[in-house]
Parts: C-alpha cells; sequence; structure tokens
C-alpha cells in the first residue's frame, strides 16, 4: 500500500496541517510533510476527521436484500464518512445467534468498504420472552458487545433486568428502543396538536419517557450499562440528565433527523416523515440540540432505515417507518450543531467518533489523528452547498426525507486503515 499525504487539512477544524499515512498507519502530522514517494491529496483547508462510527444501523441482510444490503449499506456508509458502523439485529432471521452475527460480521469484512460490527439481539426472535444467546454471540467471532431488540422495546421489566445483569460479566451494554407498547398501539405520529388536528393515532412522549426512567433505575441497580436509542423528547433528556447526575451508568443517542426537522411536516401526509420515534415538536428538537451540545445526550447514530419503494410510495397508514441517514448524517450535523454555534467540529469529531466507538468498543475507530494512529479519516468539504439527490445514493433505497433540499458539507474523501474508500466523492 503506498503512502499518502494530506496536504492542508484542518484538522478537527483547527489548523492546516499535513497528514502522511502509511500504510494502515498515520505516520505523521505537521506542516511541509515530504510527499516523496507519496500519493498527495490537496485537501486545500477542508475538514479531516476520523472516520465516523455509527452505533445504529440498519444493513437488513439477511433477508430484506430488497431494501439494503451489506455491501450496498457499507458503500453508503463509506459515502457518509463511516468507516465503522453497528448493524441492528431486526433481520430474517433474527441475529440472535452466533451463526447469524457472524454471518453478518462475514459480510462486512467481505464488502471492505466499512467495518461492521453486528449487534445481538436481547430476546430470541425479539418477542421478548426469552433470552437470546447473548454468551455465545458475545464468544463468537463477532464479538458481540451491543445488544438490542431496536424496533421493538424490551417492555418486561424482569427480561431487561436479566439482560443488564448478563451483558455486565463481560462489560456489554444493552441499547434500549424506548417504547411502551400498549401506550403506543396505533400510534402513526407524535401525539400533540397537530396528530389531533389531522385525526392521526398519536405516539405520546411519556411512552419513551416512562421506559428510559425505568430503565436507568434498573441499570443503577444493576451496576450495568444502559444506552438509550434515538432520544427524541425534552423530558427524556431530562430523565437522562437526572440519571447522570447520580452516577448511573447511561448513554445516550440522537438521530440527525430528530435534531433538524418536526411533526408539522406531517401535515402533507408524506410517509417519507413517517418513523419511529416520531418527529415531535420544535420545542423537543431544541431540547435535543441542546443536550447534544452540553454532553447529557453522548451521540450521534443515524438510525439508517432503508426501505423499498413500494413500502414507502403508498398511503401514510400502510407505510413503513423509517429513513435512509448514513449519506446525509454529516451535512445535517453541521447544519444544525456547527453552523448554529452548538458544536465545534472538534466536538463533532467526539459525538460521531470517539464516543460511539468507546461505547461499542470497535478497535482501531474513534482514535486521535496523530502519528501511530490508524488512519481511518473522512475529510469534508465544509464550504459545498448543494440539493441532496437520492438518485445519487450508494444505498439501495431512497426513503430520505431531504430529497431537494439544500444541506451543507460534501464528504469527499474516507479511509479506511489508509485503503481510499471514497476518493473525490466517488466510491473507490
Amino acid at each position: 500500500m503506498s503512502k499518502i499525504l494530506i496536504r492542508g487539512a484542518k484538522v478537527l477544524g483547527g489548523e492546516a496541517r499535513d497528514v502522511l499515512i502509511d500504510g494502515e498507519t498515520i505516520e505523521a502530522v505537521g506542516s511541509g510533510l515530504s510527499a516523496e514517494g507519496a500519493t498527495v491529496v490537496e485537501a486545500g483547508g477542508k475538514i479531516l476527521l476520523p472516520g465516523l462510527v455509527d452505533l445504529h444501523t440498519h444493513l437488513r441482510e439477511p433477508g430484506r436484500e430488497d431494501s439494503e444490503t451489506v455491501l450496498t449499506g457499507t458503500r453508503a456508509a463509506a459515502s457518509g464518512g463511516f468507516t465503522a458502523v453497528f448493524a441492528m439485529a431486526n433481520t430474517f432471521p433474527v441475529a440472535d445467534t452466533a451463526g447469524v452475527v457472524e454471518q453478518v460480521y462475514r459480510l462486512g469484512k467481505e464488502s471492505g468498504y466499512c467495518d461492521v460490527q453486528p449487534i445481538g439481539a436481547v430476546t430470541v426472535g425479539l418477542e421478548g420472552k426469552k433470552l437470546a444467546e447473548l454468551g455465545a454471540m458475545h464468544e463468537s467471532a463477532a464479538g458481540v458487545t451491543v445488544f438490542s431488540d431496536d424496533g421493538k422495546c424490551v417492555d418486561d421489566a424482569v427480561m431487561m433486568r436479566r439482560a443488564l445483569e448478563y451483558v455486565k460479566a463481560f462489560g456489554g451494554v444493552v441499547a434500549q428502543h424506548a417504547q411502551e407498547p400498549r401506550l403506543t398501539e396505533g400510534a402513526q405520529m407524535n401525539e400533540g396538536v397537530v396528530s389531533a388536528e389531522l385525526g392521526l393515532g398519536g405516539w405520546p412522549a411519556v411512552a419513551e419517557e416512562s421506559i428510559i426512567a425505568r430503565d436507568v433505575l434498573l441499570a443503577e441497580h444493576v451496576g450495568s450499562r444502559v444506552h438509550i436509542c434515538h432520544l427524541s423528547t425534552a423530558g427524556s433528556v431530562e430523565i437522562v440528565r437526572w440519571a447522570k447526575s447520580r452516577g448511573i451508568d447511561v448513554t445516550a443517542e440522537v438521530t440527525p433527523h430528530h435534531l433538524l426537522l418536526t411533526d408539522e411536516l406531517v401535515r402533507s401526509y408524506n410517509p417519507v416523515y413517517k418513523v419511529n420515534p416520531p418527529l415531535r415538536t420544535e420545542r423537543d428538537v431544541m431540547a435535543l440540540r441542546e443536550a447534544l451540545a452540553d454532553g447529557t445526550i453522548d451521540i450521534v447514530a443515524t438510525d439508517h432505515a432503508p426501505h423499498p419503494h413500494e413500502d414507502k410510495d403508498c398511503e401514510w397508514a400502510a407505510a413503513a417507518m423509517g429513513m435512509v441517514g448514513l449519506e446525509t448524517a454529516l451535512s445535517v450535523v453541521q447544519q444544525t450543531m456547527v453552523e448554529t454555534g452548538l458544536l465545534t467540529w472538534e466536538a463533532v469529531a467526539d459525538r460521531m467518533s470517539f464516543k460511539p466507538a468507546r461505547i461499542g468498543r470497535a478497535t482501531g475507530h474513534g482514535r486521535p489523528v496523530s502519528a501511530g494512529e490508524p488512519a481511518n479519516l473522512v475529510l469534508v468539504d465544509a464550504d459545498y452547498r448543494g440539493a441532496v439527490d437520492p438518485a445519487s445514493f450508494a444505498s439501495r433505497s431512497r426513503n430520505t426525507p431531504y430529497e431537494g433540499r439544500e444541506l451543507p458539507g460534501r464528504v469527499t474523501h474516507t479511509w479506511l486503515r489508509g485503503r481510499a474508500t471514497l476518493v473525490d466523492g466517488n466510491l473507490a
């Protein structure tokens, strides 16, 4: 593998530096580094960040290859600047055994665009009745440390307690989809003024908040780690803030779409805005941004949820819930957090690389941009402005809420252990 010199990049948004990659490793970071024997990438003041890590991705394979595969999903990840993603367990069959997680892990290795770390199901078949093979999945070649029934809530308190106790033995974490099912039967959108006006079934904030409150208390009682998936309400923020003040080992994520979009968009009845948890109010959006800025919310995770055309191009009530997000995540964070002054680029690296890698124990990812570290890197043209065109996506699906919307920033290059996976905006 030849040497690569990234010349004149603003490392973590700071002063321009040269970064020399030799093989899989960063050899040097400084000024005026020699380009002898190296392929030169003229950064021209673009932002250089550590490769992004997504703790919440749906790659759909095995079973729903009509919407995404590990290959197409990791190509989308590389296009968005990600070098590692955690693949959710709601596949067909469910990733609740060592055999299935090893299959996903192997497919990720074969893709070559991004490291794929499978997430194991908490319960068999996501049915909430019996613990899945947590220990076997952890001891498998995939080395699973994160477990989630995402898409469904582990609503049984005894089952959740048992899961927290089990994963504590090897330092694992349970990632909870916080949704009390009895409070959300028939729910179609956020419960509030807009749902009342439209006559759509409401998904109340308390359905999320009550589960989070229960689970942080369970985590405290057990002395285990719990992670809250796609936190979406101002009340949830306050519960997590309180839990952290007590020293409870809880982390939380927010999606890009919950940082930008509100339930007012549902007035269009366009199913592209149908997602779980639903788009909330402007007040919730502002609370989520502030919480991400002050560290109450630890990370940004995409909840990339691809669906084929026929599952979204239908009436609202029949449409599937979910949005693709890998290829637009960084742009949305730039618009909502960087351009508003809430986060610096260094803080973006913390929320989208360092911390998610730490929570998921993604070896070799979320590392400083410094000599001796793995060359997992992303170069971003923060001055770019352009309308989102889903036809250009590497993902197999096109269900984006941003079609035609102008967003800032564009990932131009991604390197996975020194090998370019994206060059000048094109997949390598």
